[in-house]
């Protein structure tokens, strides 16, 4: 089985809260940089996918 490639936002060392993405096959698996063994989020694509299209439109900007 391949091992997944995980790889972390160019921007995630801005505010310390990191996450890492691995697209495999038909979903993208996502964990906690600082605490890699805690769990993984699986998404299939299209829910990835949605997901991303709302983070770019700011649907998720926090008023602070």
């Amino acid at each position: 089985m391949k091992q997944p490639q995980w790889r972390k936002s160019t921007r995630s060392s801005m505010c310390g809260s990191c996450v890492e993405v691995a697209p495999c096959a038909n979903v993208v698996k996502v964990r906690d940089t600082k605490d890699r063994e805690g769990g993984t989020l699986v998404f299939d694509a299209q829910e990835w996918i949605a997901f991303t299209v709302r983070v770019r439109a700011g649907y998720f900007d926090l008023d602070l």
